[in-house]
């Protein structure tokens, strides 16, 4: 994981998007403990509070976190950043929650660094902020991107005026490192 202790984060505050079931956890962890280790504050945002079950390779049930606020509860406003996690069923599902939409939608419309991985990259294509960007995702995203407008790239990380987007857990390491680059410019 990426070196956060060459990163100040403080005063800054974060969103982390978290689906009930079939987040992808490393995709989750390694980015919240990369800006909470940096100093920003972080809320783990969902459609209910409760807990919500991560999985690891998509398939085997792993831990389970804390959603501690609702989409309703909240607003881009109250957020520097946002991140947005992978995985295929938890992706899937935070596209279909039209409160949750509605905030990334919101954020990347105020120019605010936003932070996708893997299948996340659904919920922009849902929000409509793809179209005339450049952004990578997992491979099997590539149609929908294009589809939105947007120019798929097969990439380790790319930046676009704010947003931030990886392939999958391979390219954890390059995502957190721009992550902590593109918050701590905000």
């Amino acid at each position: 994981m990426s070196n956060s202790t060459n990163h100040d984060l403080e005063g800054v505050d974060v969103a982390i998007f978290l689906a009930q079931e079939g987040t992808e956890e490393v995709e989750f962890t390694e980015p919240k403990q990369a800006v909470e280790d940096a100093g920003a504050t972080v809320d783990v945002v969902g459609h209910e509070t409760g807990e919500g079950q991560t999985v690891t390779n998509d398939l085997e049930e792993s831990d389970a976190y804390e959603i501690e606020t609702t989409f309703e509860d909240v607003s881009a406003e109250d957020y520097d950043g946002v991140i947005v996690p992978g995985g295929t069923v938890g992706a899937d599902t935070l596209r279909t929650r039209e409160a949750g939409v509605d905030l990334l939608r919101a954020h990347v419309e105020d120019g605010k660094p936003t932070a996708v991985i893997c299948h996340g990259p659904w919920t922009l294509v849902e929000a409509g902020v793809v179209d005339g960007r450049t952004l990578t995702s997992y491979h099997s995203l590539q149609t929908d991107v294009r589809n939105a407008g947007g120019e798929w790239v097969d990439e380790e990380v790319v930046t676009d005026d704010g947003l931030i987007t990886s392939r999958n857990p391979d390219d954890l390491d390059a995502f957190c490192e721009t992550i902590l680059e593109q918050f701590e410019a905000t």
